[in-house]
């Protein structure tokens, strides 16, 4: 996209798309606090299904009206906090019923902090690592773990979310390692 294209230059901070993303962000602790005290329920699954939708359409936004540098930071932010604190919520909400997510949530949290660690020092190098399109269905797949967590019919399956959650692990995993291989060939 040409600058001319552009609605909003790169250093935007008010644009569309980072509202939709700062949404999910405010949105966020009351995902979690109605994962905790009302997990299986349709208003915890509206809630959800509403910041996953904002991810979706804040990408498209994003892409029509041109990427931002806070963008590029707020949106990947907003990510972890909604799936790292789902995942914790699903854990402490019904103990022994989701112990399964214990490993892959420490799994996911250690490469969301090594990934964040691994950008920060690329970027002061002048390197940027953008998400890949499978990082995007990583956290595609993320999400639809916690959703059959939370959906009336299928939150008592939890065979559905043990799959699904060790799919978006390894996912997860498979992802951390690209981005360290493309980063160190951008080197």
């Amino acid at each position: 996209m040409s600058t001319e294209e552009r609605t909003y230059g790169p250093t935007a901070l008010l644009t569309p798309a980072n509202l939709m993303t700062s949404f999910r962000i405010v949105v966020a602790p009351l995902f979690i606090y109605l994962l905790i005290a009302h997990r299986i329920n349709w208003w915890t699954s509206l809630v959800g299904f509403l910041a996953a939708a904002s991810d979706y359409f804040d990408g498209i936004v994003a892409r029509r009206h041109g990427t931002t540098t806070s963008g590029a930071f707020l949106d990947p932010l907003a990510d972890k906090i909604i799936v790292l604190g789902s995942l914790y919520a699903l854990i402490v909400s019904r103990g022994h019923h989701l112990n399964f997510f214990i490993v892959p949530a420490v799994i996911i949290t250690l490469r969301e902090i090594w990934m964040s660690i691994y950008r920060s020092k690329a970027s002061k190098k002048g390197i940027s690592i953008p998400a890949s399109q499978i990082a995007k269905w990583k956290t595609f797949v993320q999400d639809w773990a916690i959703a059959l967590c939370v959906l009336p019919f299928t939150a008592h399956h939890t065979w559905l979310a043990f799959i699904t959650i060790w799919i978006a692990t390894l996912m997860t995993v498979y992802t951390g390692w690209k981005y360290y291989v493309d980063g160190k060939k951008a080197i």
